[in-house]
């Protein structure tokens, strides 16, 4: 059934979808490709780049002094680590 399908397809050649129009912001509808482009570009940008607020809220840097080893591993921790790895599996 499935080669029916595909020999169906082959012989009929290929078929685009029908193109949706997009509406511009004044809700006339867009068919050039290019202006529907840059109505999708110009959709987006307002969609991803809200305006932001000229007075931010005052936030707290990080702190930088934090209980974290950041030095090399010890022997130990080696070790342990080698310890709880279960045998014959991929780390």
């Amino acid at each position: 059934m499935r080669q029916l399908y595909d020999t169906t397809n082959t012989l009929s050649g290929n078929r685009r979808k029908p193109e949706r129009p997009v509406k511009s912001k004044e809700g006339e509808v867009i068919t050039n490709i290019e202006e529907q482009q840059n109505r999708w570009v110009e959709h987006f940008k307002e969609l991803l780049n809200p305006p932001t607020s000229l007075n931010p809220p005052n936030i707290e840097a990080a702190p930088t002094d934090l209980p974290i080893n950041v030095g090399p591993p010890t022997i130990e921790e080696i070790s342990m680590a080698i310890r709880q790895i279960k045998s014959g599996k991929a780390a």
